[in-house]
């Protein structure tokens, strides 16, 4: 009967993966972060309206994130790398896509995040314990829930018809 309920309670909890955020970079670079690993990280924060609602919202810089597998940066963004963007997959299946350089505070002002804590608290099951959230994203399509993948890859290496200096 214990052991009966020590499963129910694992399933209800979800899978594993939904506890971990994993992250790959484009030369194959990999990262995979507890929730506790990733709560230890520096946070940034950021206010959001949402569905009309003012929401608070505390988790790490994408950026910092994807510094973690090589992901270039600042003055480093120019180039091929602009063809360059992050795709984040949710545990449902739901993927969004930003480019690199909407990631990086010099190209961009408003912060991108992965957040793991609402007004204070962990997030909700149903939201986290990973969420994406843009801070000017005039509704929040973008705004993944229940993140469990960020992955870089560069478009201009996934076609060999493309233009090498076209702007």
């Amino acid at each position: 009967m214990k052991a009966a309920l020590i499963l129910a309670a694992a399933l209800a909890a979800g899978p594993a993966a939904a506890q971990t955020l994993s992250l790959s970079g484009q030369a194959g670079q990999r990262v995979s972060l507890t929730a506790a690993q990733f709560a230890a990280l520096p946070h940034a924060h950021i206010q959001v309206m949402q569905h009309g609602q003012p929401h608070a919202y505390d988790g790490v810089l994408l950026s910092d994130l994807l510094a973690k597998v090589g992901a270039p940066h600042g003055e480093g963004i120019k180039g091929r790398e602009l063809a360059t963007v992050v795709r984040v997959s949710a545990h449902d299946g739901y993927q969004v896509v930003v480019s690199l350089a909407e990631t990086d505070a010099v190209t961009r002002a408003a912060k991108m995040i992965v957040a793991d804590r609402e007004a204070g608290a962990p997030l909700k099951p149903e939201e986290g314990p990973f969420r994406l959230v843009i801070e000017d994203d005039l509704r929040p399509a973008r705004s993944a829930r229940q993140a469990e993948r960020i992955e870089v890859i560069n478009l201009s290496t996934m076609s060999k018809t493309a233009p090498a200096n076209s702007h």
